[in-house]
């Protein structure tokens, strides 16, 4: 079994004491790493160039990818509501990882670090960091994964109530940064939903952008309250948080579907309004956000990546949504513990983000775990 990545993790500290506690886990680590991931507490936004600064004196490691959120993952532990930093190093060759990203970077030059470095006709494992606030960002996204096709994509968006800072060797935002690697890098990538379908699928029959008017050529508000019930039907406010827009994935031999929040209800047109385009002649069914069904599909999915591995994790990265973690699973970092308790002790990083990135699409209420073998 090869060595596990290098951990490290510290919170409720200034700064300053932050990194020092995070050094003195790492120990001597100078000429023995070239990657460091780096999540940090979104309250630490206006230190994270001196962080970032401190960590490449301090360990030598020059290449960081990672980003701030408003909740931090690390092995067994979730931090909230305090200021936390998450580190972990990888011993990769230089050749098997390049970052791409940077100070306000173009479309053509983010497409263009991507496709010079993704130019064998081999599986790539791309990790993206994307910032919210960018309208451009959903369309990068898609356009990363058009010039490069045979990489597969997952990450998150940033989640802060500051800057939207991410890290891409230095500090930057606006944009995508993170990283791909080489075929010569193993992974073992799982994801898992936090809300459950209905039984029925429709099929949506008339549709203006993101407002649905029709399903099965029916009034869609007639349809959908069928769907949730006489109960939910009467007070249509008590959907909040509890109902949402399911998007099938058209060709999926997994049944995969997207997540996305309903925005607002017109009674009197019987039009919905869904946080996504939509389009005439696709599928469409309610999901009910459920607790005891995203704790099983969060046990398949671990149980899944299990059964692919020999041994354990050398370390990980997860990338779970801000509905999720304590809202979902419990205060007492349950979601993190059932990676622990399936998986085994090994490093672990990440955030609670604001859209979740699988398998080159972006996701909303998911978890997803990737694990270096």
């Amino acid at each position: 079994m090869a060595e596990p990545f290098q951990f490290a993790t510290a919170s409720d500290q200034s700064s300053r004491e932050l990194v020092n506690d995070c050094l003195r886990q790492l120990g001597d680590v100078r000429g023995k790493f070239r990657l460091g991931f780096l999540y940090a507490s979104d309250s630490l936004c206006n230190d994270l160039e001196d962080i970032v600064g401190r960590l490449k004196q301090e360990t030598g490691v020059q290449d960081w990818v990672g980003t701030v959120g408003v909740g931090l993952c690390s092995t067994g532990c979730e931090y909230y509501d305090q200021a936390a930093l998450v580190i972990m190093l990888a011993d990769l060759e230089a050749q098997d990882f390049s970052i791409i990203g940077g100070k306000s970077p173009s479309e053509e030059q983010l497409l263009e670090q991507v496709t010079s470095y993704c130019k064998e006709e081999l599986p790539h494992v791309g990790i993206i960091h994307g910032d919210p606030s960018n309208p451009a960002t959903p369309g990068l996204i898609e356009k990363i994964s058009e010039a490069v096709p045979n990489a597969y994509l997952v990450g998150g968006l940033t989640s802060s109530n500051f800057q939207n800072h991410q890290v891409a060797r230095d500090v930057v935002n606006g944009s995508i940064s993170g990283i791909f690697f080489s075929p010569q890098v193993s992974t073992v990538v799982g994801h898992t939903q936090g809300c459950t379908p209905l039984d029925m699928q429709h099929v949506i029959t008339k549709a203006d952008r993101n407002l649905l008017i029709e399903l099965d050529h029916r009034p869609a508000l007639d349809v959908f309250r069928e769907d949730i019930g006489e109960v939910l039907a009467k007070d249509l406010h008590k959907i909040a948080g509890y109902i949402f827009a399911g998007l099938p994935i058209e060709y999926s031999d997994t049944g995969d579907y997207l997540v996305r929040n309903i925005i607002g209800i017109d009674e009197q047109e019987k039009i919905i309004a869904v946080g996504d385009y939509l389009y005439e002649g696709s599928k469409f069914m309610v999901c009910r956000r459920d607790g005891n069904s995203a704790r099983e599909d969060m046990l398949r999915m671990l149980g899944t990546m299990k059964s692919r591995m020999q041994d354990r994790p050398r370390g990980g990265v997860y990338y779970t949504c801000l509905g999720r973690g304590r809202y979902q699973f419990g205060e007492n970092s349950e979601e993190l513990k059932m990676i622990q308790d399936t998986l085994g002790d090994f490093p672990l990083v990440g955030f609670f983000a604001n859209g979740e990135i699988f398998h080159n699409r972006l996701y909303g209420y998911t978890g997803v775990l990737t694990l270096f073998t």
